[in-house]
This record gives C-alpha cells, structure tokens and sequence, in this order.
C-alpha cells in the first residue's frame, strides 16, 4: 500500500516540477533524444522551444493525475476495495501501450522505456492488492435470507 502512495507522491512531485525544469540543461540530452526522432540533424530552436513548452503543460496534466490516483489509492486503502484496484490498473494498462505506440512511432525510445518502467512499478502491487482485497460478493439469495 506504501509503495502506491509513493507512486502518487512521485507522480505530484514531477508534475510539480515539470514546468519549472523543462528549459534547463540537465534536460538537453534527452530533447536531444527526442528530437532525434523527428530532425535527423540539430532540430530548429522553434522545435525545442515547442518540445518545452509541452513538457511544461504536461506538468499540471500530471498533478491532476496524482490527486485522482491519490484519492482512488486513500479509498482503496480505506475500504479495502477490489474494485478500486481494478480500476487503476484498467487505466495503466489503457495508457501504457497507447503511449508506448505513439513513441515508437516518433523513434522516442526514452519514452518507451519510462513507460515499461511505469508499468512495471505500478500493475504487481496493483494486482497484489486487487487479489489481497477482493471479497466474494453475497448472492442475491444470501442477502435475502440474511436479512429475512
């Protein structure tokens, strides 16, 4: 359960930050990386000013993301619910080869590859959870004798 809650915070965190440090050279490689995939020599300043500027959007995209995954881990925790489990993963599993594809499209092999990582550090606890908490749900005619 920790380990979500961490997946939440990094996710706010990064989406935090993502604004603030898109411009800076501790990023250059990776522009450089991803605009390999669409300049086979140096891309255009106009590119690398559009590629900031989408990290930057991304950024508050990311936050929003974090507080709904914050808010989905918090009542799962709390109620110990299958169904919330199933539904983060359902969205993992929607985003990460979407993403992916888009990415091998653009030869973005970084993105790829942050993704498997995603990927990877989100569905194992995702499923352990879901398994850890799902309950058999009471037939129609065991609620009715129950409450007969």
């Amino acid at each position: 359960m920790m380990w979500m809650y961490g997946v939440v915070i990094g996710h706010l965190i990064v989406g935090i930050l993502l604004p603030w440090i898109g411009a800076l050279p501790v990023l250059d490689v990776y522009h450089r990386i991803v605009e390999a995939g669409f300049w086979p020599d140096t891309a255009p300043l106009a590119a690398r000013q559009q590629q900031i500027w989408w990290i930057s959007l991304f950024g508050p995209t990311i936050q929003c993301m974090s507080l709904w995954m914050g808010v989905l881990v918090y009542i799962g925790d709390r109620q110990r619910s299958a169904l919330v489990w199933t539904w983060l993963a359902i969205g993992v599993v929607v985003w990460g080869p979407q993403d992916m594809l888009i990415s091998l499209r653009a030869g973005a092999w970084i993105h790829v590859w942050i993704d498997c990582f995603a990927m990877a550090t989100m569905l194992p606890p995702l499923f352990w959870l879901w398994r850890h908490d799902r309950r058999a749900v009471p037939s129609t005619d065991q609620t009715a004798q129950a409450t007969a």
